[in-house]
């Protein structure tokens, strides 16, 4: 039987109160949805006993344009470099949507704690 598949929700940091964000743990094959017209920060904070290399693949994501590289090919999706047992780490959304188009699965990152923070 294959796992549940983990849906990173959003929290919205529009407030003028604290704010308790949501966090999910990550189970092999997670999603979350990308909203280019917010500001979106995804946290990954490694909680197990060894390092990880999550990867995040939008199935619409193919090449892009680099001026003085060429075309890209984006279809293996973002590979973060590895995240060590007990370290937190944090990427804007923004800085790799090339990778977001489309449904968006992430693997590799089995128990490790997730939050999607937006404004």
């Amino acid at each position: 039987e294959a796992p549940i598949m983990a849906t990173i929700a959003a929290t919205s940091l529009n407030s003028i109160a604290p704010v308790t964000v949501t966090e999910t743990t990550l189970t092999g094959t997670d999603t979350f949805v990308y909203d280019p017209t917010k500001t979106q920060y995804l946290i990954l904070r490694n909680d197990t006993a060894g390092a990880l290399t999550p990867n995040i693949d939008g199935d619409g994501a193919t090449t892009q344009y680099a001026l003085g590289i060429g075309n890209v090919d984006l279809t293996g999706g973002y590979t973060f470099a590895s995240i060590a047992a007990g370290a937190t780490v944090v990427v804007d959304l923004a800085d790799i949507k090339a990778y977001l188009a489309g449904t968006i699965s992430m693997t590799g990152g089995t128990g490790i704690v997730a939050s999607l923070l937006e404004a």
